[in-house]
């Protein structure tokens, strides 16, 4: 699943770019204004409300400050972004739903998200079948870019999908190194979800794991719809396991780690960047001191290159979090923002009738220097930037206590 900003830079880009004009309604994608601009909507799916809602609202305001940071520099001259936010609920169904009424409205010509891969897996095809790139800053299942049978041999299912965090191939592994050559830890119980997201990275974990020489004391799948994991806990407590791994997210992750230790087991539970939220440590209360989680990047307050995000997102009041996929939306859609540049420049100031797959494919070859580091996309649509951090709860919030790259 998963924060940075590029004031500086997009000031000294903007500087130096064409100056454009883009007027006139076009027959897909851009309408004109009452200023005699054109209108570039940016679409944005997250679960905006329930359990999830943390995340999903930090992404949608930190998409919504890049747009009014375009806006503000008149970064593509003529042409004014706007937002429109579905709220998906975490539900594939209402994922697709959304992607169809994103498609219908003829001004959106990118949109960002969704947070949950199973949400992505509903949508792709509605937007690849539509020309409208796709953009997502936290989906982490590798087959969404590399196809179902991607362990042996990778085939891009979609050209229209893009992401900007890296996968699960690479963070599962990336926790079981830590945990088994720095954590010390040698029996595992793996728990998950049994959804798209927890269910492929707790396998990845696993296999990782063993191949170090770590044992796999026990696994077990539990029902998200459900509080009561205490016979989930007692199976870890009698294992003998010395921590647990957890394929899944915090509103599960957190009664799950509290349970486990009023069980008896005093062990950490580790999860992947679903759990990265500061509602996993409300969940699990004092308890949850020791756990851990990986996520996708370097801790965004720690980058140089997202201090200008994380000012002017305090700046702009919002009431939400950018939590752990801030940057990464940022980026993905100023990814969006920079395909529209390239088209509109190469059109001579305006954008086409075929506004849709020209951005699909002008996004292809986006390079920039974005919140989150180098901002580009490989042969599958996966982002560039491998790197990952390891975070444990230490004195009521998330302490970094290791970045870097999976060593495959």
């Amino acid at each position: 699943m998963r924060q940075r900003s590029l004031i500086a830079i997009t000031a000294a880009l903007a500087a130096g770019a064409l100056t454009l004009t883009a007027c006139g309604s076009r027959d897909e994608g851009g309408s004109s204004s009452d200023s005699g601009g054109t209108t570039v909507v940016i679409g944005v799916d997250a679960p905006l409300t329930g359990d999830l809602s943390a995340l999903g609202l930090g992404i949608k305001n930190s998409v919504d400050l890049a747009i009014k940071t375009a806006n503000k520099d008149k970064y593509v001259e003529g042409v004014t972004f706007k937002i429109e936010a579905l709220d998906d609920q975490a539900q594939p169904s209402s994922g697709q739903q959304n992607a169809t009424k994103l498609v219908a409205n003829k001004d959106v010509l990118g949109v960002v998200g969704p947070l949950n891969s199973s949400v992505a897996e509903s949508m792709q095809k509605v937007f690849d079948d539509a020309g409208l790139v796709e953009v997502s800053p936290a989906n982490t299942n590798p087959a969404l870019t590399q196809g179902t049978d991607w362990q042996t041999t990778k085939a891009r299912p979609y050209k229209s999908y893009f992401r900007t965090a890296t996968t699960d191939a690479i963070q599962g592994p990336f926790a079981a190194q830590y945990l088994f050559n720095e954590g010390g830890k040698k029996k595992v119980f793996v728990i998950d979800d049994k959804k798209t997201y927890g269910a492929g990275l707790a396998a990845t974990f696993a296999a990782e794991f063993e191949k170090l020489g770590g044992e796999i004391a026990g696994t077990e799948h539990i029902d998200p719809e459900t509080k009561d994991f205490s016979a989930v806990a007692t199976k870890v407590k009698t294992s003998g396991a010395d921590v647990v791994y957890y394929g899944g997210e915090y509103p599960q992750a957190g009664p799950l780690s509290k349970q486990i230790k009023a069980a008896g087991a005093k062990i950490p539970l580790i999860g992947g960047d679903g759990i990265y939220s500061a509602d996993f440590i409300k969940l699990a209360g004092a308890g949850g001191a020791g756990d851990f989680a990986t996520s996708v990047g370097a801790p965004v307050e720690e980058l140089p290159s997202a201090k200008d995000f994380v000012a002017n997102y305090k700046a702009e009041g919002y009431k939400e979090a950018y939590e752990a996929y801030g940057g990464y939306s940022y980026d993905s859609a100023w990814a969006i923002i920079e395909a529209v540049k390239k088209v509109v420049e190469d059109n001579d100031g305006s954008l086409p009738d075929d506004a849709r797959a020209k951005v699909t494919a002008a996004m292809q070859n986006v390079t920039f220097d974005g919140v989150t580091g180098k901002v580009s996309f490989d042969e599958y649509g996966d982002a560039t930037n491998k790197q990952l951090t390891v975070y444990s709860v230490k004195d009521g919030d998330w302490a970094a206590v290791k970045s870097g790259t999976y060593e495959g």
